[in-house]
């Protein structure tokens, strides 16, 4: 039984990508690819309940959509086996892939890995507890195929919105919001929604820069040290996690608090 155990975990680990290593730098496309032009990420950690239903919904629209793309789930080591999850339906849905990083841990981080390891000229992240609705996806990739460099899920352009927030979550977030419009105005500044963790962006915006994030905010590390310039923002109804807590806790926004001032420096002493 023993032995027969071992196998099968061994069968697992193999059909897992490998998880990139050293500088979190994302190399530039090595060639055009028309199988892959999107490549999507779905970072996770104990989502086990919502993996599914989310990596069906996702593959749905994007399959009727027909863009061509690869999903990419990229999980912490669950202990709830969140990854062993999504790696069960990989048979049936040949364009995800599934990575389990063991050593490694944050959102932000989790995203650069999956990026590093993808074969898209455009990448992408979204939530995968179902609080950023799939069907956005089209939208964003419109808005890349009319030109813009990056496209932006926001909740505060018309047709966004949030769906049952109390006031106090409202009031940090907008507090988050104002904080870094004070620190880094040319940054945050740029859209109306940089807390968002929903996106689409041209990989050769991003190819060969030393990315640093601190926490979950990907999108100010992106608008930060990337070479991106136009920017389109589409808007989306941000959804509460189902039967769950959100994960956004104190520690997050310190983080946040701690990236913006590294940014900072970083600017005045350059």
């Amino acid at each position: 039984m023993a032995e027969s155990l071992t196998r099968k975990s061994a069968d697992f680990d193999a059909q897992l990508i490998p998880t990139p290593t050293g500088p979190l730098r994302i190399s530039p496309a090595d060639q055009p690819d028309a199988s892959t032009r999107l490549s999507l990420v779905l970072p996770t950690f104990n989502e086990v309940r919502n993996i599914e239903p989310m990596i069906r919904r996702v593959t749905e629209i994007l399959e009727g959509s027909q863009i061509a793309y690869e999903l990419i789930v990229v999980d912490d080591d669950s202990p709830d086996g969140t990854w062993r999850r999504a790696l069960s339906l990989s048979a049936s849905l040949p364009r995800l892939r599934v990575m389990r990083r063991a050593h490694e841990r944050g959102l932000a981080t989790a995203v650069i890995r999956g990026w590093q390891a993808s074969h898209g000229d455009v990448l992408g992240v979204m939530d995968a507890d179902l609080q950023h609705p799939p069907e956005t996806i089209p939208k964003l990739w419109s808005q890349i195929e009319s030109g813009a460099e990056l496209a932006v899920g926001s909740r505060h352009v018309p047709g966004g919105g949030v769906s049952n927030w109390s006031w106090r979550r409202g009031l940090i977030s907008r507090t988050a919001q104002g904080i870094g419009l004070l620190v880094l105005p040319e940054v945050v500044g740029r859209l109306t929604d940089p807390m968002s963790g929903y996106l689409l962006v041209r990989r050769d915006k991003l190819a060969d820069v030393a990315l640093k994030p601190r926490g979950y905010k990907i999108l100010i590390e992106i608008l930060a040290r990337s070479q991106v310039r136009t920017i389109a923002e589409v808007g989306y109804v941000f959804q509460e996690r189902l039967g769950d807590q959100s994960k956004v806790t104190w520690r997050s926004y310190r983080d946040y608090l701690l990236h913006l001032g590294l940014l900072r420096f970083r600017r005045l002493s350059s």
